[in-house]
């Protein structure tokens, strides 16, 4: 959370069909920008995490910036929605 560039975080569940389809556009995006940190959440695993950032349904994407929640989404979304959240 101390990074100083923007962090994505993809609060996913492996059960989860949407968070599934998603997968392969957060490693996408992760490739592509490199002046990004992209992280991924288990909620399942990480489920005190989850509820810190109030996330109440999956795939959550949120982006942290100067330790500061500044972008949120909730739902599948393609690439460029996914980057639109980052800028």
């Amino acid at each position: 959370m101390k990074s100083r560039k923007p962090i994505l975080l993809d609060f996913w569940a492996s059960w989860c069909i949407p968070c599934r389809m998603m997968g392969p556009v957060i490693e996408k995006v992760a490739n592509e920008r490199t002046n990004a940190v992209v992280g991924k959440v288990n909620v399942d695993e990480e489920p005190e995490l989850a509820q810190r950032f109030g996330v109440m349904g999956i795939p959550t994407l949120i982006v942290v910036k100067d330790g500061k929640v500044i972008n949120q989404s909730t739902g599948a979304r393609p690439k460029a929605a996914v980057l639109s959240l980052l800028n």
